[in-house]
C-alpha cells in the first residue's frame, strides 16, 4: 500500500508588523492538521514563511530608519521565531520570499512558463493601488473613497507593467472548482469565488518599475521591472519544495497540497494562482481551508477600537497548550469567531482545570493506589466522529468530541464510585479503573494535534501508572 502524503501551507505573513492572533490562529490551524496526519500516519510537510518582497516592507525599513535585508532579519528573528516557538509550531520549512537561493530560481522559472505559454504581455495602466492589499483595486470596491480592509486612499498609479493573461484561463478556473478538483472551504466561500468567476477574470499586473518597488526578483529578460509581489509570493508554495531548483524531489513527492488562508486573500489563492498554474501546466492544489476573522465584541479587531488581543501576552498568562486548546476548540475554521479575555479565562477554568486537568489527576490516583506497576494501555483505533472533522478540517468538532469523552469519563466515575467499589468488590473496582485508563490513554492520544505537550503528560502518566503533575492550575 503506497504511503499517503500530506502537503499543507499557511500563507506567508509581511515583516513590517508585528504579527496579530489572526497569524497565531492559521498557523495552529495548520499545525493541527499537520499533526493530525502525522499521527495517522502520513507522509507529512508544513510550509509557512515571510513575504518579504513587498512596498510595506521596504516602508517598514525606511520607517525604522535601516537597510532592509537588517530589517527583515530582525524582524524574522524577534517576532516571527519566538511566536512559532511559544505556539509549538511544527513546521518542516520556514521560507522567505528574499531567499535567492531557495525561492528565486523556482520563481523565475514559473514566470518563463508563463512567457512559454504565451500568457505574459507589457502595456501600460493606470488604476487604483493599494499599498496594504499590494494590489491594484477598483472604483466599486472602495467605501467612501477608501479601501474597506485597510482604511486608506489608494494612490492613482499609472505606469509600463507586465501582465498576465488571467482572463483566458475564466471558465477552466470555474469548471474544476464547480466539480471540487479544486476544493474551496466553506460553501460560503466557494460560492463567494464562483460569483467572481462568473463576471469574469481580468488580466492582472504581474510587475512594478524597479525604480518604483527597490526590492524583488527581476523579471527575466527586463532588469528595469521586477516580478510583482502577488506573482512572487504565491509561488512559494512550490519553490519551498524546489520547484525550478535541480532537487526538486519535495516536489515530486508533495505537490499538490492543502493552503490555509484567511478570507481577505482568496482571490489571490483562488483565481490568480490557479490561473498560474494552469498556464504553467502544473497541478492544482488539492483544497483551499479559507478561515473566518476572529472578532471581539463583536468586532472586527483593530488598535484604534482598543480590542486587539496580543497572542503573546495570552502565552505568557496561559501556556502554550492552553492558547492551543482555545484557538482549536473555540475558533471556528468556518466562520467568523469571538473571543474575549473573558471567554478564555472561563473556557481555562471550566474546560482545562476543572475539566480535564480534574479527570486526569482522579483517574491517576486511583490508577496509582490500585493498579499494579506496569499495566500497559490498549492501543485502539480512534472513533469516526474524531477522523471525520479532522478529515473535513473542522478541528473544533473534533476537540467538541475529544470533550464529549472527558465528560463521559467525568460520568463514569460518578456512577460507578470506583473508589468505593475497590474495597467491596476489588476485581470489579480495579476493571473500572483500567477502563477508565484507557479512556483517558485515547484521550491523550486524541489531544495530540491539539496540545501537544499535555498528550505527552498524559500518555506518560497512563504508561508509567502514576499521577501526572497539575496540569492546569484555576485562573481567578
Amino acid at each position: 500500500m503506497d504511503e499517503k502524503k500530506f502537503y499543507i501551507t499557511t500563507p506567508i505573513f509581511y515583516p513590517n508588523a508585528n504579527l496579530h492572533l489572526g497569524h497565531a490562529y492559521v498557523t495552529t490551524l495548520s499545525d493541527v492538521l499537520a499533526r493530525y496526519h502525522r499521527l495517522m500516519g502520513d507522509k507529512t510537510y508544513f510550509l509557512t514563511g515571510s513575504d518579504e518582497n513587498a512596498q510595506t516592507v521596504v516602508q517598514g525599513a525606511q520607517k525604522a530608519g535601516v537597510d532592509f535585508k537588517s530589517f527583515v532579519d530582525e524582524r524574522i528573528e524577534k517576532n516571527f521565531k519566538p511566536l512559532f516557538a511559544d505556539l509549538n509550531i511544527s513546521n518542516d520549512q520556514f521560507i522567505r520570499t528574499s531567499d535567492q537561493k531557495a525561492h528565486w530560481p523556482g520563481a523565475v522559472a514559473l514566470w518563463k512558463k508563463l512567457v512559454d505559454a504565451g500568457d505574459i504581455y507589457k502595456k501600460e495602466y493606470e488604476g487604483l493601488y493599494c499599498i496594504g492589499h499590494e494590489a491594484f483595486i477598483t472604483e466599486k470596491e472602495l467605501v467612501d473613497g477608501k479601501c474597506p480592509d485597510h482604511g486608506t486612499v489608494p494612490e492613482r498609479t499609472k505606469e509600463e507593467n507586465y501582465f498576465f493573461s488571467l482572463s483566458k484561463y475564466t471558465g477552466v478556473i470555474k469548471q474544476k472548482i464547480e466539480s471540487d478538483e479544486l476544493l474551496i472551504v466553506p460553501p460560503s466561500r466557494r460560492n463567494e469565488i464562483l460569483s467572481l468567476l462568473e463576471q469574469g477574470l481580468q488580466d492582472v499586473s504581474f510587475s512594478r518599475p524597479a525604480a518604483k518597488v527597490p526590492v524583488g526578483i527581476p523579471v527575466p529578460g527586463d532588469e528595469s521591472q521586477v516580478m510583482y509581489v502577488w506573482c512572487d509570493a504565491l509561488a512559494n508554495y512550490i519553490t519551498a519544495l524546489g520547484y525550478g531548483r535541480e532537487d526538486d524531489s519535495l516536489f515530486k513527492e508533495f505537490w499538490p497540497g492543502i493552503h490555509v488562508i484567511g478570507k481577505d486573500i482568496l482571490r489571490f489563492h483562488a483565481a490568480i494562482w490557479p490561473g498560474m498554474l494552469l498556464s504553467a501546466g502544473l497541478p492544482l492544489p488539492k483544497a483551499i481551508l479559507v478561515h473566518g476573522m476572529i472578532i471581539s465584541g463583536g468586532k472586527k479587531m483593530s488598535k484604534t477600537r482598543g480590542n486587539v488581543i496580543d497572542p503573546q501576552e495570552l502565552l505568557k498568562e496561559y501556556g502554550t497548550d492552553a492558547v492551543r486548546y482555545f484557538l482549536s476548540r473555540h475558533v471556528s475554521p468556518l466562520d467568523d469567531s469571538e473571543m474575549t479575555l473573558e471567554l478564555l479565562k472561563d473556557a481555562y477554568n471550566a474546560d482545562l482545570a476543572n475539566g480535564l486537568g480534574n479527570l486526569s489527576a482522579r483517574i491517576m490516583q486511583l490508577a496509582e493506589t490500585h493498579l499494579a506497576q506496569g499495566t500497559r494501555p490498549d492501543v485502539a483505533g480512534f472513533p469516526k466522529e474524531y477522523t471525520d472533522a479532522m478529515e473535513s478540517f473542522e478541528i473544533n468538532k473534533a476537540a467538541e468530541f475529544v470533550w464529549s469523552r472527558i465528560q463521559a469519563l467525568d460520568q463514569k466515575i460518578t456512577e460507578t464510585a470506583p473508589f468505593k467499589l475497590v474495597k467491596t468488590d476489588p476485581e470489579a473496582g480495579k476493571k473500572i479503573i483500567f477502563d477508565l485508563t484507557q479512556g483517558l490513554y485515547l484521550i491523550g492520544r486524541m489531544l495530540n494535534p491539539f496540545m501537544p505537550d499535555t498528550s505527552k503528560i498524559i500518555k506518560d502518566a497512563v504508561v508509567e501508572n502514576n499521577k501526572p503533575q497539575n496540569l492546569f492550575a484555576r485562573k481567578d
